[in-house]
């Protein structure tokens, strides 16, 4: 099991309704999608950590790994938005270089939206680690079954996480053994035994397909996979906080992107 999923079942406030924790995770992120302010942003990126590390009890350390995974990617994405190129003077350049006619280089503006862009894309990822860390798998699947949403979908989701523990195991298990004869002794073995370690993770994968499916279809599989279910009552008190950390940071948003004033 992922470290994820073992924090979804053990952390603190895992017995609160996950429709009170999908509301808070869901219309933060909207909140934090909708306004380009960076003071919205890193409000949304402090309170989820803050709900994530002292609240739920998730390891400050861990969170915080989890949240250095995006940054190559949300770099890498900005930097397109930061960096301009013209062929004309670079007056409006604060930094940049010459290749060829063009001009490469990031204005103020530039490097604004793409700051901002990144704090956004950043509190996104923020809420949605809030709720994975803090709701298991099962109980979204039980929340979408009760917002009426297709079976078809929902099963179609509970595979495909079941056949990432799947994939990961068998990954696990042809790595250790390749690793145990020198697989990875050098940079050739090395490319070697990843291709082999990639044709084997599907053919393998495959097969456990074809397992499961067999397996299901002994025990009368209908297209429906029935698990027992912990029932919730939601808490009026909870409620009244979400409805109050979310105009706040609604007004926040309102109040940075300059529609509303206070005297």
């Amino acid at each position: 099991m992922l470290k994820i999923d073992q924090y979804a079942y053990i952390n603190r406030i895992a017995d609160m309704h996950p429709i009170e924790k999908s509301i808070l995770a869901l219309a933060t992120m909207v909140i934090c999608l909708a306004f380009s302010a960076p003071l919205t942003s890193v409000l949304v990126i402090l309170f989820m950590a803050v709900l994530s590390i002292l609240v739920a009890g998730i390891p400050a350390r861990f969170y915080l790994k989890l949240m250095s995974l995006p940054l190559f990617f949300l770099v890498t994405g900005v930097l397109t938005v930061a960096l301009n190129f013209t062929t004309t003077s670079p007056d409006s350049f604060l930094w940049g270089f010459r290749i060829g006619r063009y001009w490469f280089g990031a204005t103020g503006v530039s490097l604004a939206l793409a700051g901002n862009l990144f704090l956004k894309a950043l509190g996104a990822v923020s809420c949605l680690y809030f709720l994975s860390l803090t709701t298991s798998m099962l109980e979204i699947f039980a929340m979408l079954k009760k917002l009426r949403l297709p079976p078809l979908f929902i099963e179609l989701m509970s595979l495909v996480y079941r056949f990432i523990f799947v994939l990961l195991e068998t990954t696990d298990r042809i790595y250790i053994s390749q690793a145990s004869r020198w697989g990875y002794a050098n940079i050739k073995n090395t490319y070697r035994s990843l291709g082999q370690l990639v044709t084997n993770l599907f053919t393998k994968s495959h097969h456990n397909s074809q397992m499961l499916f067999t397996t299901l279809m002994s025990r009368c599989y209908q297209g429906e996979l029935n698990v027992l279910e912990n029932s919730y009552t939601l808490s009026k008190r909870n409620l009244l906080m979400i409805t109050f950390v979310e105009t706040a940071l609604l007004v926040t948003g309102l109040w940075s992107c300059g529609y509303i004033r206070f005297l």
